[in-house]
């Protein structure tokens, strides 16, 4: 897993670092003291930070990581955009639907591939506003990403479909965009497109919406 690059500007000289106190407490000699559950620094007490206790230190810092992090990258604004998870491109779209045509010539009589084919056939019908999503994500992010300072960056739910297409608008313009993605049990994986330093995940679906909401300047 990548290491979180703090720039050094926001790095706080003022106080024993952190990360020095888990490698001292390394050093610590074994003993019933040394290895009990107690002894464990707190920040560093996985079964601690997961109880339910510690549910309001979970969602402070749930917001302020993903605020941090944006914080680094300097950005300003966003544009948070949304749209059908199952549209697909074109060239996409295009090819399952021929795909489907091609296993229903060889069973013609088989009415679950007749359902696939009208199913293949709307999805390509709607794909144009996937191209429609990632030209006005590339067109923003060709214009507002400007000595380093990040407006109007592109923001997504993560997912496949229009959220795709509109990292893919913003990663074609080499621009970053923010990918805000959900724990759930069934959730695909971030699409390809987001800039993996700012591709979030959540647990708090309040925290989750707060963060769509405080840099956007626009919903789409």
């Amino acid at each position: 897993m990548n290491k979180i690059n703090i720039p050094p500007s926001f790095e706080n000289k003022a106080y024993h670092a952190a990360a020095s106190a888990v490698k001292d407490a390394q050093t610590s000699a074994e003993t019933p003291q040394t290895l009990s559950h107690a002894y464990k620094l707190a920040f560093q007490d996985q079964e601690f930070l997961l109880a339910d206790e510690m549910r309001g230190l979970r969602l402070h810092l749930e917001y302020e990581k993903p605020e941090s992090i944006q914080q680094w990258h300097r950005i300003e604004s966003t544009i948070v955009m949304f749209g059908g998870s199952r549209i697909l491109a074109k060239d996409v779209a295009q090819a399952r639907l021929e795909e489907v045509e091609a296993r229903l010539k060889n069973s013609p009589n088989d009415q679950s591939l007749e359902k696939e084919l009208k199913a293949a056939q709307h999805i390509l019908k709607w794909s144009k506003y996937y191209d429609v999503a990632r030209d006005l994500a590339r067109i923003v992010s060709s214009n507002c990403q400007i000595s380093g300072v990040c407006n109007f960056v592109v923001t997504t739910g993560g997912g496949p479909g229009i959220m795709e297409a509109a990292h893919r608008g913003a990663h074609d313009v080499q621009a970053k965009s923010i990918g805000h993605n959900i724990v759930l049990p069934h959730e695909q994986n971030p699409n390809p497109f987001i800039t993996p330093e700012l591709c979030f995940q959540f647990h708090y679906f309040s925290v989750r919406k707060m963060h769509f909401l405080m840099r956007a300047k626009a919903l789409v």
